[in-house]
């Protein structure tokens, strides 16, 4: 029942972002010939390109990356990241009901399009900064980072920055250079929100866990996050009784359930968390 109600405090903020991230792009994005990066971004330009509708796009198209994370990643990494891609497509189905109802109107600039890159990149980022602040991801290019950044050993960052940037790039032979300019200025601002919600403009955050059960914690962040672990040797200073330091460093989408996996082992584990500038090694970025 506790972790019922713990996924369940996870997944509520999750509906929400996705909520807030499909109202942005059926609002803001699309009537006005904007654009997106990732799953969604193919999604958007192949509503420009044929009409298709967002909601099935969206959903065809992280169908199946979702279970080649699936297979490549295993199960605990994909849980809220199903919840993402499900949520996401309901929700641009539901905007695209409403607006077909006529009860939502989008928003389109006649003149001033800096307002509306401004409040697309404002809904965008707040929507998908809740979501990754909970854990979720919307699938998508996320999942195409995480096995390619597991099997060539690249930073997640920077295949995300790649595979967004061709994908916008895409969108200059669908949009006006003017449109695809607004579209950096939406980006650029969405992608502040996201930092802003994560409580940090830091690529990373490091966690140094004090606990008797070090070694089963340690086990636990490498099968389900798949990062490296160190564990120092410690000895409490009143107590005299030997402990553990496990230190890991992990992106920011990934600060919530490395903290729900410390306290299903060790509820009375003592947690430092500190913000990283750079990151340089396997699963952040090369040099």
């Amino acid at each position: 029942m506790v972790k019922l109600i713990q996924q369940i405090r996870i997944i509520i903020p999750i509906l929400v972002g996705t909520a807030i991230y499909a109202f942005g792009l059926h609002y803001f994005v699309l009537p006005n010939q904007l654009m997106e990066g990732g799953a969604t971004g193919i999604a958007v330009l192949l509503n420009y390109a044929a009409g298709f509708p967002l909601s099935i796009s969206t959903l065809v198209l992280n169908v199946p990356l979702f279970f080649l994370g699936w297979k490549a990643l295993g199960s605990g990494q994909m849980l809220y990241t199903l919840v993402g891609i499900v949520a996401l497509s309901g929700f641009l189905a539901l905007m695209e009901l409403l607006i077909d109802l006529e009860w939502i109107i989008p928003f389109q600039g006649s003149h001033d399009y800096m307002l509306v890159a401004l409040y697309a990149g404002v809904t965008l980022g707040t929507g998908l900064g809740i979501v990754f602040r909970f854990g979720g991801t919307t699938g998508g290019v996320d999942i195409v980072a995480r096995i390619v950044s597991r099997s060539r050993g690249m930073s997640m960052g920077q295949i995300i920055l790649a595979l967004d940037a061709f994908i916008i790039g895409l969108s200059l032979f669908y949009i006006p250079i003017e449109k695809f300019l607004y579209t950096l200025v939406t980006v650029f601002i969405a992608s502040k929100l996201i930092d802003f919600i994560q409580d940090g403009a830091y690529a990373a955050k490091a966690f140094s866990i004090i606990s008797d059960q070090g070694d089963t914690i340690a086990k636990k962040i490498t099968l389900e996050l798949d990062r490296g672990v160190t564990i120092i040797p410690a000895m409490g200073a009143f107590s005299g009784h030997q402990k553990e330091v496990v230190y890991c460093v992990v992106q920011r989408q990934e600060i919530r359930r490395l903290k729900t996996i410390i306290r299903n082992i060790d509820p009375r584990a003592f947690i430092v968390i500190n913000d990283v500038q750079d990151v340089l090694g396997e699963g952040f970025k090369e040099e």
